[in-house]
């Protein structure tokens, strides 16, 4: 699909050789080997963002294989209008064509970032803040499923967002490539006029792709608190569900010594149980009084257990989960900010 900077759009199909012709282009210059890739050949902006291919050329925009991609509501609705300069985040009107082509496509591709990370982020939250409960006596597997799934999600965009930043900062990084991106103002000889008198459009070119970067930042950021909250959070459940495993030991403890009590104490009830004769059976008084020592005895030495694990075994009590888990407001609209560019 083409876009001309009149605001005209028409479907084109050209075989590979004549568009190469067209744009004076070689073929490895349209391979698009980089998942994310903006290079200047030729007066011509080479673009790939992901899925999105484009070549920028100081009059037109040709977005190239489109189809079965999911792009052509965001070529019709959007793209267009932001060419036209009739989208408000858009203030790169007054500047040459490619700046409304590049910035267009810089900002769906931040707000498709966006849109991604707005998908597993409340997923997260909601999946942390039932984990971490202090009453949890054990982790539910499923939800445990579903975190790993977001958190594999969540890992891929972290990595978009920094093949993405990784791109621009190249960019960035060399004046000359800066300049090169600046296709109109080699081919049009009035902006190379403006261009001398003081209106620098490397500078402006910039501070778009710093913009863009900018945003790219914040979004790491967020993915890297967000992975931060993750880690934190399991190690607040592995505590959670040792300090209940303790209480269940301690109480499994507790119930060992008062049968070895009760076992120790039992061994009189043995002996009067042996088929040998005493004067203590013709004693009518005796069989409570040996019963009544059997149970004294044995509740004194489980006292005493009891007081030996309280001192060298102190009750584990159930950590205190503050509520740090507080949603932020991640703007839907985050990506659809204004470049800032004079």
């Amino acid at each position: 699909m083409k876009f001309d900077k009149d605001g005209n759009v028409t479907s084109f199909e050209k075989k590979k050789m004549e568009l190469y012709h067209e744009l004076s282009l070689q073929a490895r210059d349209l391979r698009f080997q980089h998942f994310t890739s903006i290079t200047a050949r030729n007066n011509n902006i080479i673009i790939r963002m992901e899925a999105l291919k484009a070549v920028v050329t100081p009059n037109s925009l040709l977005v190239l294989d489109f189809r079965g991609l999911g792009l052509e509501r965001w070529l019709v609705l959007e793209l267009a209008p932001q060419l036209n300069g009739d989208h408000g985040a858009l203030a790169t009107h007054s500047l040459p064509f490619e700046f409304r082509a590049l910035e267009a496509i810089l900002q769906h591709r931040v707000n498709t970032l966006q849109a991604r990370l707005n998908e597993v982020h409340p997923v997260i939250l909601d999946i942390l803040e039932s984990l971490v409960d202090p009453k949890l006596l054990s982790a539910d597997r499923s939800k445990l499923h579903i975190l790993l799934q977001n958190r594999k999600n969540l890992s891929e965009l972290e990595t978009d967002i920094k093949v993405f930043k990784d791109s621009l900062l190249k960019i960035l990084d060399e004046e000359e490539m800066i300049e090169e991106l600046c296709v109109t103002k080699w081919t049009d000889p009035r902006v190379f006029e403006e261009s001398s008198l003081g209106i620098d459009h490397a500078e402006e070119m910039e501070l778009l792709l710093e913009n863009y970067f900018m945003q790219a930042e914040e979004l790491g950021n967020t993915t890297r608190e967000l992975k931060g909250l993750i880690d934190d959070s399991e190690s607040v459940i592995f505590i959670n569900l040792d300090s209940h495993r303790n209480v269940m030991m301690r109480l499994n403890l507790q119930l060992t010594m008062g049968t070895f009590s009760l076992s120790l104490f039992g061994l009189m009830g043995v002996a009067f149980g042996m088929n040998l004769e005493s004067t203590f059976e013709e004693d009518p008084k005796v069989f409570w009084l040996v019963t009544g020592f059997m149970f004294l005895g044995s509740g004194l030495i489980w006292r005493r257990l009891l007081s030996f694990l309280g001192r060298h075994l102190e009750p584990t009590v159930p950590p205190q989960i503050p509520t740090v888990w507080k949603r932020s407001q991640i703007n839907s609209k985050g990506g659809e900010v204004k470049s800032g560019l004079r």
